[in-house]
């Protein structure tokens, strides 16, 4: 029960590494609030944890996400952890991109999350917590990924900017950086037909030296540790959860 009597915002809640977050935080006690596009998956995640809340709010609607910030001020709520999970994925090859593309990505990875830290700080008491979900695409050379790890690149270095920026508040900023993980995510790249998703699958199990695709279960552990006062000596760090991926493979 290390967030009994946390107010917890999950950030893209509704399905893989979020949806297992959010699960995690109330199973320890969290009041937890999740959001999501979808709003039949989000009214369905959230009906599956006991006290939880779930928006239907696109986190690249700028407005939509002052709006749901303005809810919980108005309801005289507190945000005490931030997950910031929200984002999409996808693969192109630099000769095929096209800045339609490009923009549609870093709304939401990049623009849409730092805009939706900026907000929320605002609502956070001195000593809170956001955890960011970055990627170790946004640190590796993978064929087609430069918009996806460009706008994880650039998440990284926002994420540090929070953390040294809000440290006199005693507001915590960390990242989590999952390697391959067995995701809704993978199957929703417009680009790429079932059987290449079958190929690519196969691929990352070859890259990473435990030979297997990481669990949303594992990386929600990392997320809650870094929220909790655990990690209360820890600011501006990068997790690296990705079986061995990055540093072995």
């Amino acid at each position: 029960m290390r967030f009994a009597g946390s107010r917890v915002v999950v950030l893209g809640g509704n399905s893989g590494i979020g949806l297992a977050c959010a699960q995690a935080f109330a199973r320890e006690g969290g009041a937890v609030r999740l959001t999501g596009r979808d709003r039949a998956t989000i009214e369905a995640a959230a009906s599956g944890i006991p006290g939880a809340r779930g928006s239907s709010v696109d986190i690249s609607d700028l407005a939509a996400m002052e709006r749901f910030y303005e809810e919980i001020a108005a309801a005289d709520e507190r945000i005490d952890v931030l997950v910031v999970n929200a984002g999409v994925g996808g693969f192109a090859l630099i000769e095929e991109l096209s800045h339609e593309y490009w923009d549609q990505v870093h709304a939401i990875n990049l623009r849409g999350c730092v805009f939706a830290m900026q907000k929320a700080v605002r609502l956070m008491g001195d000593g809170g917590a956001i955890v960011v979900t970055g990627s170790i695409g946004g640190h590796a050379f993978v064929p087609g990924n430069v918009t996806y790890g460009a706008a994880k690149a650039g998440l990284a270095l926002a994420m540090r900017q929070f953390a040294g920026e809000y440290v006199s508040r005693g507001i915590r900023v960390n990242m989590v950086s999952p390697g391959p993980v067995e995701t809704p995510l993978l199957h929703r790249n417009p680009r790429m037909s079932a059987e290449a998703v079958d190929v690519l699958r196969e691929q990352m199990i070859a890259a990473v030296p435990m030979k297997r695709m990481g669990r949303p279960e594992e990386v929600a552990a990392a997320v809650l540790f870094l929220a909790s006062r655990e990690a209360s000596f820890i600011t501006a760090a990068n997790l690296f959860v990705d079986g061995g991926a990055l540093e072995i493979g």
